[in-house]
């Protein structure tokens, strides 16, 4: 009874590089939303929260990017 399908344990590769944009997208909108927030809370003439965040969360997704298409690659 050899059905041909493929191991059920390796995860497919294309459900996983579908759902980096939509976790690029949370992460880098999570980190703007909180440093929008916080120049809410502790108003300044640059918005400087709202960039280092933003920025910040810009990074750490890339990071995360990364790590998972190397992760796929093995």
């Amino acid at each position: 009874m050899n059905d041909n399908k493929p191991d059920d344990k390796r995860p497919n590769k294309w459900l996983a590089l579908i759902n980096i944009p939509f976790q690029m997208g949370i992460i880098i909108v999570a980190f703007s939303w909180l440093g929008k927030w916080l120049d809410g809370k502790y108003p300044n003439e640059n918005n400087i929260w709202f960039i280092i965040l933003t920025m910040a969360g810009v990074g750490i997704a890339l990071y995360n990017v990364i790590r998972q298409v190397n992760k796929l690659n093995n």
